[in-house]
Protein backbone atom coordinates (compact mmCIF):
# COMPACT_ATOMS: atom_id res chain seq x y z
CA UNK A 1 0.00 0.00 0.00
CA UNK A 2 1.31 3.54 -0.85
CA UNK A 3 2.29 5.81 1.65
CA UNK A 4 -0.41 8.63 1.40
CA UNK A 5 2.28 11.08 2.93
CA UNK A 6 5.10 12.20 1.30
CA UNK A 7 8.40 11.23 2.83
CA UNK A 8 10.68 14.06 3.12
CA UNK A 9 14.21 14.07 4.41
CA UNK A 10 15.35 17.93 5.32
CA UNK A 11 18.90 18.95 5.49
CA UNK A 12 19.43 22.08 6.90
CA UNK A 13 21.78 24.97 8.05
CA UNK A 14 19.18 25.61 10.66
CA UNK A 15 20.99 28.44 13.06
CA UNK A 16 21.92 30.93 10.73
CA UNK A 17 19.30 32.81 8.30
CA UNK A 18 15.75 32.14 10.09
CA UNK A 19 14.10 30.98 7.42
CA UNK A 20 15.47 27.27 7.66
CA UNK A 21 13.48 27.70 11.29
CA UNK A 22 10.06 28.70 8.88
CA UNK A 23 10.57 26.02 6.31
CA UNK A 24 11.14 23.04 9.47
CA UNK A 25 8.32 24.68 11.32
CA UNK A 26 5.98 23.99 8.25
CA UNK A 27 6.81 20.59 7.77
CA UNK A 28 6.09 19.63 11.27
CA UNK A 29 2.68 21.31 10.94
CA UNK A 30 1.99 20.07 7.58
CA UNK A 31 -0.06 17.09 7.79
CA UNK A 32 0.52 15.28 4.52
CA UNK A 33 4.23 15.24 5.23
CA UNK A 34 6.27 12.26 6.65
CA UNK A 35 9.48 14.00 8.41
CA UNK A 36 11.39 11.06 7.95
CA UNK A 37 14.51 13.09 9.48
CA UNK A 38 16.93 15.82 9.71
CA UNK A 39 20.51 16.63 8.92
CA UNK A 40 22.27 19.66 9.28
CA UNK A 41 25.19 20.93 7.80
CA UNK A 42 28.23 23.88 7.77
CA UNK A 43 29.89 25.63 10.31
CA UNK A 44 28.48 24.22 14.67
CA UNK A 45 26.54 20.98 13.10
CA UNK A 46 26.02 19.95 16.62
CA UNK A 47 24.72 23.20 17.52
CA UNK A 48 22.64 23.38 14.70
CA UNK A 49 20.90 19.90 15.71
CA UNK A 50 20.33 21.01 18.86
CA UNK A 51 18.62 23.79 17.48
CA UNK A 52 16.65 21.40 15.50
CA UNK A 53 15.43 19.35 17.76
CA UNK A 54 14.82 21.77 20.34
CA UNK A 55 12.36 22.96 17.19
CA UNK A 56 10.91 19.65 16.99
CA UNK A 57 9.84 19.23 20.89
CA UNK A 58 8.20 22.45 20.69
CA UNK A 59 6.16 21.33 17.65
CA UNK A 60 5.51 18.01 20.06
CA UNK A 61 7.85 15.67 18.32
CA UNK A 62 10.50 13.79 19.65
CA UNK A 63 9.99 10.83 17.22
CA UNK A 64 12.48 12.63 14.37
CA UNK A 65 16.14 11.19 13.63
CA UNK A 66 18.73 14.22 13.44
CA UNK A 67 21.80 14.10 12.62
CA UNK A 68 25.15 16.75 12.39
CA UNK A 69 26.53 16.54 9.28
CA UNK A 70 29.56 18.00 7.63
CA UNK A 71 31.29 20.89 9.13
CA UNK A 72 33.42 22.13 6.19
CA UNK A 73 33.59 22.47 2.52
CA UNK A 74 34.49 20.14 0.39
CA UNK A 75 37.97 21.76 -1.28
CA UNK A 76 37.30 25.59 -0.26
CA UNK A 77 39.90 26.46 3.13
CA UNK A 78 37.29 28.70 5.20
CA UNK A 79 33.89 27.92 5.95
CA UNK A 80 31.37 31.15 5.26
CA UNK A 81 29.36 30.46 8.34
CA UNK A 82 31.77 29.11 11.51
CA UNK A 83 28.94 29.47 13.69
CA UNK A 84 25.34 29.09 14.28
CA UNK A 85 24.02 32.21 15.70
CA UNK A 86 20.56 31.52 16.72
CA UNK A 87 22.34 28.96 19.16
CA UNK A 88 21.58 31.37 22.29
CA UNK A 89 18.22 30.62 22.60
CA UNK A 90 18.77 26.98 23.47
CA UNK A 91 19.70 27.53 27.31
CA UNK A 92 15.40 28.67 27.17
CA UNK A 93 14.26 25.67 25.18
CA UNK A 94 14.61 21.67 26.13
CA UNK A 95 16.64 20.08 23.40
CA UNK A 96 18.87 16.69 23.36
CA UNK A 97 22.67 17.91 23.70
CA UNK A 98 24.68 14.79 21.69
CA UNK A 99 24.82 14.62 18.59
CA UNK A 100 28.40 13.09 16.83
CA UNK A 101 29.16 15.34 14.07
CA UNK A 102 29.28 12.99 10.67
CA UNK A 103 26.85 11.08 10.95
CA UNK A 104 24.28 12.70 8.72
CA UNK A 105 25.52 11.44 5.29
CA UNK A 106 25.56 7.88 6.52
CA UNK A 107 21.84 8.18 8.20
CA UNK A 108 20.37 9.90 4.29
CA UNK A 109 22.40 7.14 2.42
CA UNK A 110 20.25 4.51 4.56
CA UNK A 111 17.28 5.96 5.06
CA UNK A 112 16.96 6.48 1.16
CA UNK A 113 17.80 2.56 0.43
CA UNK A 114 14.95 1.41 2.35
CA UNK A 115 12.99 3.76 0.62
CA UNK A 116 13.56 3.28 -3.18
CA UNK A 117 11.56 5.91 -5.12
CA UNK A 118 9.67 7.15 -2.34
CA UNK A 119 11.83 10.28 -0.44
CA UNK A 120 11.87 13.65 -1.52
CA UNK A 121 15.59 15.12 0.50
CA UNK A 122 14.73 18.85 0.73
CA UNK A 123 18.01 20.55 1.02
CA UNK A 124 18.10 23.98 1.97
CA UNK A 125 21.53 25.17 3.72
CA UNK A 126 25.23 24.47 1.48
CA UNK A 127 25.02 21.63 -0.39
CA UNK A 128 28.03 19.63 1.53
CA UNK A 129 25.99 16.82 2.48
CA UNK A 130 24.20 16.18 -0.76
CA UNK A 131 27.41 16.41 -2.39
CA UNK A 132 28.89 13.55 -0.01
CA UNK A 133 26.29 11.78 -0.55
CA UNK A 134 25.66 11.66 -3.99
CA UNK A 135 29.87 10.90 -4.45
CA UNK A 136 30.13 8.32 -1.66
CA UNK A 137 27.04 6.42 -3.15
CA UNK A 138 26.63 7.53 -7.32
CA UNK A 139 23.15 4.87 -7.08
CA UNK A 140 21.21 7.57 -4.53
CA UNK A 141 20.17 10.03 -7.05
CA UNK A 142 18.11 7.80 -9.07
CA UNK A 143 16.95 6.13 -5.78
CA UNK A 144 15.40 9.32 -4.95
CA UNK A 145 11.86 10.56 -5.85
CA UNK A 146 12.85 14.00 -5.99
CA UNK A 147 15.94 16.46 -5.23
CA UNK A 148 14.36 19.99 -4.24
CA UNK A 149 16.76 22.53 -3.32
CA UNK A 150 16.65 26.54 -2.58
CA UNK A 151 19.94 27.87 -4.06
CA UNK A 152 21.20 29.63 -6.80
CA UNK A 153 20.33 32.95 -9.53
CA UNK A 154 18.40 31.43 -12.54
CA UNK A 155 16.61 33.66 -14.01
CA UNK A 156 16.21 37.76 -15.16
CA UNK A 157 18.08 38.99 -11.79
CA UNK A 158 16.53 40.98 -9.10
CA UNK A 159 17.62 45.07 -9.89
CA UNK A 160 20.66 44.76 -6.54
CA UNK A 161 20.28 41.31 -6.30
CA UNK A 162 23.66 39.49 -5.62
CA UNK A 163 24.96 37.19 -8.57
CA UNK A 164 25.51 34.32 -6.71
CA UNK A 165 23.10 32.70 -3.88
CA UNK A 166 25.02 31.44 -0.56
CA UNK A 167 24.13 27.43 -0.32
CA UNK A 168 25.37 27.71 -4.16
CA UNK A 169 28.44 29.27 -2.91
CA UNK A 170 28.92 27.81 0.40
CA UNK A 171 30.23 24.90 -0.83
CA UNK A 172 30.88 25.61 -5.45
CA UNK A 173 32.48 21.65 -5.45
CA UNK A 174 29.53 20.22 -3.87
CA UNK A 175 26.82 22.30 -5.84
CA UNK A 176 28.30 21.15 -8.98
CA UNK A 177 28.76 17.23 -7.89
CA UNK A 178 24.88 17.68 -7.27
CA UNK A 179 23.54 19.31 -10.37
CA UNK A 180 25.62 16.87 -12.10
CA UNK A 181 24.38 13.79 -10.55
CA UNK A 182 21.13 14.16 -10.82
CA UNK A 183 19.34 14.76 -14.08
CA UNK A 184 15.69 14.52 -14.19
CA UNK A 185 15.01 14.41 -10.44
CA UNK A 186 16.16 17.81 -9.44
CA UNK A 187 13.60 21.36 -8.67
CA UNK A 188 15.04 24.19 -7.35
CA UNK A 189 14.33 27.78 -6.02
CA UNK A 190 16.49 30.52 -6.42
CA UNK A 191 16.58 33.80 -5.60
CA UNK A 192 15.40 35.45 -8.58
CA UNK A 193 12.07 33.74 -6.66
CA UNK A 194 12.00 33.49 -3.40
CA UNK A 195 13.31 37.15 -3.18
CA UNK A 196 9.40 37.81 -3.54
CA UNK A 197 8.51 36.15 -0.63
CA UNK A 198 9.09 39.20 2.36
CA UNK A 199 7.69 40.16 5.37
CA UNK A 200 8.59 42.82 7.60
CA UNK A 201 10.16 42.33 11.06
CA UNK A 202 7.21 43.26 12.95
CA UNK A 203 4.74 41.57 10.88
CA UNK A 204 6.53 38.31 11.68
CA UNK A 205 6.38 39.30 15.03
CA UNK A 206 2.52 39.27 14.76
CA UNK A 207 1.84 36.23 12.74
CA UNK A 208 4.91 33.99 14.66
CA UNK A 209 2.35 32.42 17.36
CA UNK A 210 1.40 29.12 18.34
CA UNK A 211 3.73 25.67 18.62
CA UNK A 212 7.17 25.65 16.81
CA UNK A 213 6.35 29.31 16.07
CA UNK A 214 7.08 30.60 19.69
CA UNK A 215 10.32 29.34 19.22
CA UNK A 216 10.98 30.68 15.37
CA UNK A 217 9.56 34.04 17.13
CA UNK A 218 12.48 34.09 19.42
CA UNK A 219 15.11 32.94 16.99
CA UNK A 220 13.90 35.42 14.98
CA UNK A 221 15.11 38.02 17.34
CA UNK A 222 18.64 37.26 16.92
CA UNK A 223 18.15 37.62 13.08
CA UNK A 224 16.60 40.97 13.20
CA UNK A 225 18.96 42.30 15.60
CA UNK A 226 20.73 42.82 11.74
CA UNK A 227 17.47 42.76 9.52
CA UNK A 228 14.56 44.49 8.99
CA UNK A 229 13.09 41.82 7.15
CA UNK A 230 12.67 37.91 6.46
CA UNK A 231 12.34 36.91 3.19
CA UNK A 232 11.11 33.25 3.35
CA UNK A 233 13.29 31.35 0.94
CA UNK A 234 13.25 28.08 2.01
CA UNK A 235 9.41 28.22 3.18
CA UNK A 236 9.04 28.53 -0.79
CA UNK A 237 10.41 24.96 -1.39
CA UNK A 238 8.72 23.70 1.49
CA UNK A 239 5.32 24.71 0.45
CA UNK A 240 5.75 24.10 -3.05
CA UNK A 241 6.43 20.18 -2.09
CA UNK A 242 2.34 20.16 -1.03
CA UNK A 243 1.43 23.08 -3.15
CA UNK A 244 3.23 23.19 -6.58
CA UNK A 245 0.74 25.46 -8.11
CA UNK A 246 1.87 28.13 -6.54
CA UNK A 247 4.92 28.40 -8.59
CA UNK A 248 5.56 28.43 -12.35
CA UNK A 249 8.58 26.24 -13.80
CA UNK A 250 10.95 25.76 -16.61
CA UNK A 251 13.09 22.99 -17.83
CA UNK A 252 17.06 23.70 -19.06
CA UNK A 253 20.44 23.19 -18.04
CA UNK A 254 21.96 24.22 -14.55
CA UNK A 255 25.95 24.73 -14.91
CA UNK A 256 27.76 25.39 -11.85
CA UNK A 257 30.67 28.03 -12.08
CA UNK A 258 34.27 26.40 -10.95
CA UNK A 259 36.83 28.04 -13.17
CA UNK A 260 36.69 31.90 -11.01
CA UNK A 261 36.85 31.54 -7.48
CA UNK A 262 35.47 35.68 -7.38
CA UNK A 263 32.51 33.97 -8.30
CA UNK A 264 32.64 30.33 -7.51
CA UNK A 265 29.10 28.49 -6.95
CA UNK A 266 27.06 30.86 -9.17
CA UNK A 267 24.68 29.17 -11.21
CA UNK A 268 24.06 29.44 -15.02
CA UNK A 269 20.99 28.78 -16.44
CA UNK A 270 19.84 27.41 -20.25
CA UNK A 271 16.33 27.22 -21.02
CA UNK A 272 15.99 23.33 -22.65
CA UNK A 273 12.24 22.36 -23.37
CA UNK A 274 13.67 18.40 -22.03
CA UNK A 275 16.81 19.46 -20.43
CA UNK A 276 17.69 17.88 -16.79
CA UNK A 277 16.78 20.14 -14.50
CA UNK A 278 13.73 21.90 -13.10
CA UNK A 279 13.73 25.76 -11.71
CA UNK A 280 10.71 27.59 -10.26
CA UNK A 281 10.71 31.10 -12.56
CA UNK A 282 7.36 32.84 -10.87
CA UNK A 283 5.40 32.63 -7.58
CA UNK A 284 2.62 33.67 -6.33
CA UNK A 285 3.20 35.62 -3.19
CA UNK A 286 -0.16 35.55 -2.00
CA UNK A 287 -0.95 32.31 -2.61
CA UNK A 288 2.37 31.13 -0.69
CA UNK A 289 1.60 33.02 2.47
CA UNK A 290 -2.30 31.81 2.57
CA UNK A 291 -0.69 28.00 2.22
CA UNK A 292 2.44 28.65 4.58
CA UNK A 293 -0.06 30.14 7.57
CA UNK A 294 -3.06 28.09 7.12
CA UNK A 295 -1.32 25.13 8.96
CA UNK A 296 -0.75 26.86 12.14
Amino acid sequence: MSDPLLPVLFDTDIGSDIDDAVALAYLLRQPACRLLGITTVTGEPDHRARLADAMCRAGGRTDIPIHAGTPLPLLLPRQQQPEAPQKVVLAQWPHRDIFPQGTAVPFLRDTIRAHPGEITLLAVGPFTNVGLLFAMDPEIPRLLRQLVVMGGVFTTRIPGAPRTEWNAKGDPHATARMYQAIPGRSLSFGLDVTLRCRLAADECRKRFRGGPLELVREMAEVWFRNNKELTFHDPLAAVALFHPDICRYQRGQVDVELASTQVAGMTHWRREENGPHEIAVEVDPEAFFRHYFEVF
